[in-house]
């Protein structure tokens, strides 16, 4: 089953997913909205913010590796199939992550 990861925060966290994949989208959710260097104990956690400013399609193609890396390192319970963009008329990029959860028996 393929699941579609928005790069957009959601209010709250969930202590007690319902359920395993649940967990995981989370983490995925997390992994993508959290900039790197902004959590205390794990500085190296999420993503570099260093392509602000550049030209959209130079920031998408270095926002989609470091996507990339950060999943692979924080969630390798995850196949990532695609990563596509969508943009807003003020240069906002919001990233979508499509992933299949190994072992996922759905």
């Amino acid at each position: 089953m393929i699941y579609d990861v928005l790069a957009q925060p959601v209010k709250g966290i969930d202590f007690a997913p319902a359920s395993e994949a649940a967990e995981i989208l989370q983490n995925l959710r997390t992994i993508i909205t959290t900039t790197k260097y902004s959590v205390p104990l794990e500085r190296d956690f999420g993503i570099d913010a260093d392509m602000l400013d550049l030209p959209i399609n130079v920031a998408q193609a270095k926002l989609q590796s470091e996507m990339i890396t950060a999943i692979k390192k924080y969630e390798p319970r995850v196949e990532i199939t695609s990563i596509s963009f969508t943009g807003t008329d003020d240069g906002v990029l919001v990233p979508k992550v499509q992933v299949r959860i190994k072992n996922d028996n759905e």
